[in-house]
């Protein structure tokens, strides 16, 4: 795919608004941050810590960008696709428009691979053909497997239970839930937000 006009100007963020999946011209390549930590040291200016991938050869680079830094940012083509199944250590999904497939692993999607269930629409952010970050719906329904008791004496405030979800995640319920049900658990933080309605 050719790349759009390196004639026209290219939005420009500051250093402390790269995301992960943020892609940037930077150093003379295409790069997209993988991880971000802001740090606000003591004694000096805050920065964003950010580790990148080159978008051509996969190289990784730690970076760091002050926050009144500004960095060219690469307009993204944002696409919709459905996950399909996982076949061994590999995920697939279907693009919704072209029906053709993508594969990817886990690891790239990090601890929200577990979150994936058939048919779930998720929006894959493109760089030609290769996917640099995944967005997942907002919340997802899960069932539990199964509940600890809540702790005797616990605040009323604190007196939430770790659960297993069936997908083997865990995460803090309220004590009126229980095995068997089924919740809707925040797709982002991975946390409990509330029984379906």
């Amino acid at each position: 795919m050719a790349s759009s006009g390196r004639n026209e100007p290219m939005p420009e963020i500051n250093g402390n608004q790269i995301t992960p999946g943020t892609v940037i011209d930077h150093d003379g390549g295409l790069w997209v941050a993988v991880k971000t930590n802001a740090v606000k040291p003591g004694n000096g200016g805050a920065f964003n810590q950010v580790e990148l991938e080159n978008l051509i050869d996969a190289r990784k680079l730690n970076e760091r960008f002050r926050a009144d830094e500004t960095v060219e940012t690469i307009e993204p083509e944002l696409k919709d696709f459905s996950f399909l199944y996982a076949q061994g250590d590999t995920l697939i999904f279907m693009d919704l428009e072209t029906h053709g497939h993508i594969e990817l692993a886990p690891d790239w999607i990090g601890e929200r691979a577990a979150l994936l269930q058939g048919d779930m629409k998720v929006i894959l952010q493109m760089h030609g053909s290769r996917p640099t970050s995944i967005r997942f719906p907002p919340h997802v329904t899960l069932k539990i497997g199964e509940v600890d008791p809540a702790v005797r004496g616990q605040a009323a405030a604190s007196s939430c239970k770790p659960a297993l979800l069936e997908n083997g995640v865990r995460v803090l319920v309220p004590p009126f839930i229980g095995s068997g049900e089924r919740i809707v658990v925040d797709a982002s933080e991975i946390t409990y937000m509330r029984r379906p309605e």
